[in-house]
Formats: structure tokens, C-alpha cells, sequence
């Protein structure tokens, strides 16, 4: 009984113990403006989402975005630079306040986080070497493809079959695609359309953004569980920012084509 009544109180201590983490966790409102910040966690090598500039700060479409919700809140946009399979077991754990990493919203990550309302809609693209044999997304088959690590690209690629070699950031997939180790690459549309046209500029070797898209996704930012408070708040703002056609002029300034989410 004693060894029964021993592992009760165990199971139990695991429990509070889980709860205690859970509840320290919890973003809100309140405890954000206490604290003075917002601390978002991000990997700045995602053009024209968020993107590092020689004198080490980050700039982007969702850089903007997040600094007028921080205004809105009242508190400072602190920057926390990671790889970006880093982020969401960053915002899981509790490490920092919000996932903003060019984000797609999918089942499997939700089951992970937290996510606001969808601030647009992207689509993944392919690239491909001009001149390359490949004109479709039927083509794919049997060849290589380059995805970044921890992305919607890589899951949807390795979850249909495809042979994929996965990098840490999407420069190195983009040279793993122009040095022949793969036979393309994909990337959310909107950094692919930025990235290329970047190499074009330099390289007399040319890359193609193909017109047949492998989906299409939601973009949000992500919380941790608990902060369905905080996560009501922001979308308020977002709906307003979308509403009033300050997202799109945000995408307009980055030269990017805005795709609405409905609101």
C-alpha cells in the first residue's frame, strides 16, 4: 500500500510540476505591459519577411507589423535572433513571448501553438535553374529539392514522397539548387520572388520562379498555449491594421504583392 500510495504522490508531483511550468508560461496583456516588452523570436533570413542588415539589425514586412502592435500595447519590440527550427520550441517552452518567423499556419503546428488570426496568405513556389528540364510541379518527381530546415516546405515534400535535402537557412539552399546538388528548391513565394531577384542582379546564371505553386498557407504569429488573452488582443490590432490597409501598405513598401486573409 505504502509502495501504491508512494507512487500516487509521484504522479502527482509530476502533475503540479507540469501545471507550474503551464502557468509560467501564460502570456497576457497584463503581463507583457508589466514587463515593458514584447520578445519575439525570429530568423532573420526570410526576405522580404524579416531580413539582416550589416549593421546587425532586423528589417521586414513582419518587423513593421509587430512594431505598431508593440506601440498598440504600449511596450518595447525586442528582437531575439535564432535558426528557425528554433522558434517554435522557443515559444512552446515559454522562452519568449512570439513566434514571428514568416509562420505558416498548419494542423500539426497548432497542435504545438498558439496562433493569432492569419495576417495574409502565401503560397510555396519553385525554383529551378534556367533552363532546367523541370516547367511544373509534375516534373518534381524523382528529382532533388532543397527546403530549409523545420519549414512547411520541407513537411510537405518529405509527406508526398519527394527526395529532399534540407539547409539551415534558405541561402544555403539557394546555393545547394545553383551548384547543381539540387534540381530545385522551395520557399514561400514572397522570399523566393526577393531572393532571386537578389542573385539575378549579380549572376550571369539565371533562377526561374516557376507559375505552378507546390500549396498555398496562412501566415500568423505564434504563442505559447495559455495566451489566449494576449493572442485575443493582437488580433484585434491585426484586424485593424488589415481593415484600415495598413498591412498591405507595409507589403507595398517591401515591393511585395499582398494576398488579403479574410477578416
Amino acid at each position: 500500500m505504502k509502495k501504491k500510495i508512494a507512487a500516487i504522490l509521484a504522479v502527482m508531483m509530476i502533475v503540479l510540476a507540469f501545471a507550474g511550468c503551464s502557468s509560467g508560461n501564460k502570456k497576457t496583456s497584463a503581463t507583457i505591459k508589466k514587463a515593458g516588452k514584447l520578445v519575439i523570436a525570429t530568423s532573420p533570413d526570410f526576405p522580404p519577411f524579416e531580413e539582416l542588415q550589416g549593421d546587425g539589425s532586423v528589417v521586414g514586412i513582419e518587423i513593421d507589423i509587430m512594431n505598431l502592435i508593440a506601440e498598440k500595447l504600449g511596450v518595447e519590440l525586442v528582437i531575439e535572433q535564432m535558426d528557425f527550427d528554433s522558434v517554435l520550441p522557443g515559444i512552446q517552452a515559454g522562452k519568449y513571448d512570439v513566434g514571428v518567423s514568416g509562420i505558416s499556419v498548419t494542423e500539426k503546428r497548432q497542435k504545438n501553438v498558439l496562433f493569432t488570426d492569419p495576417y495574409c496568405l502565401a503560397a510555396q513556389a519553385i525554383v529551378v535553374n534556367e533552363g532546367s528540364e523541370i516547367a511544373s510541379k509534375a516534373d518534381l518527381e524523382g528529382k532533388k529539392i532543397a527546403v530549409q530546415t523545420g519549414t512547411t516546405a520541407e513537411t510537405f515534400c518529405m509527406d508526398n514522397g519527394y527526395d529532399v535535402s534540407s539547409y539551415q537557412a534558405n541561402s544555403d539552399a539557394e546555393t545547394a539548387l545553383v551548384t547543381g546538388k539540387v534540381d530545385a528548391w522551395v520557399i514561400d513565394d514572397l522570399t523566393a520572388a526577393d531572393m532571386v531577384k537578389a542573385y539575378n542582379a549579380t549572376n550571369e546564371q539565371k533562377l526561374v520562379i516557376l507559375g505552378d505553386a507546390m500549396t498555398t498557407e496562412p501566415y500568423a504569429f505564434a504563442f505559447t498555449f495559455g495566451s489566449e488573452e494576449l493572442v485575443a488582443d493582437i488580433n484585434k490590432i491585426i484586424k485593424d491594421l488589415i481593415k484600415d490597409g495598413t498591412i498591405a501598405s507595409i507589403f507595398e513598401k517591401f515591393e511585395a504583392p499582398y494576398t488579403q486573409p479574410q477578416v
